[in-house]
């Protein structure tokens, strides 16, 4: 074979090709492992957030207990015990969280446990409901009875001419002056009732849920 057919490669050119794949897999092991590092400084980020949020204090998701306070659990005055002007004649109602007074401790570590509160006219209401009221303001659960949902409309019912609670998940309607009882929708029973206190013009719990709490499927 003549020398014509052998093709001769420069020593640069020779050293090119042998450093060149080394530097190439460096960067990408490199790159590799920048990469693994972050994904997991970001897995232990979300596990450290999950576990902080998925912390309540003891007793956050314990039952309303008598003598709880009833604080706002929305708005700007999240937090804020609840007093009976805060409450105008003829609603709003407003969403509220029982408040340990000792451990100070809000009990919003169960949905189950937020409340609605409503002051009406005491000559609508009959003598069983009174006898769980305090000035015309009363208690239930925010959690239909349908499907679990919770209760976030006041609104003219559908079906008469006085405002109702209502859940717009199903259109479950339930009448406040008539202890909750559904006047509308799917749900099958009224909401619990929860009776109330006043002291120096706050509120608090007297006594634990009348009534089953939660949809269908719950507990």
């Amino acid at each position: 074979m003549s020398s014509s057919s052998f093709y001769l490669i420069p020593t640069s050119s020779c050293s090119n090709i042998a450093t060149k794949p080394d530097a190439d897999a460096g960067t990408e092991q490199t790159r590799r492992t920048l990469l693994i590092g972050a994904l997991a400084a970001t897995a232990c980020l979300g596990c450290s957030a999950q576990s902080h949020a998925g912390e309540d204090e003891p007793g956050a998701d314990e039952r309303p207990q008598k003598g709880d306070l009833l604080v706002f659990s929305e708005g700007d005055q999240e937090g804020k015990v609840i007093t009976s002007a805060d409450l105008p004649r003829g609603g709003p109602p407003v969403h509220a969280w029982p408040k340990d007074p000792k451990t100070s401790v809000v009990r919003s570590g169960s949905r189950l446990n937020e409340i609605l509160i409503i002051r009406l006219d005491p000559a609508e209401l009959d003598d069983q409901i009174k006898a769980r009221a305090v000035d015309g303001i009363i208690a239930y659960s925010a959690i239909c009875t349908h499907a679990g949902c919770p209760v976030t409309a006041w609104v003219k019912s559908d079906v008469g001419d006085k405002e109702v609670f209502k859940c717009m998940c199903h259109n479950s309607e339930y009448d406040p002056r008539a202890g909750a009882q559904v006047v509308f929708g799917p749900a099958p029973r009224r909401l619990a009732a929860l009776p109330l206190a006043l002291a120096d013009g706050s509120l608090s719990v007297a006594g634990n849920f009348i009534g089953k709490v939660g949809g269908q499927q719950a507990g």
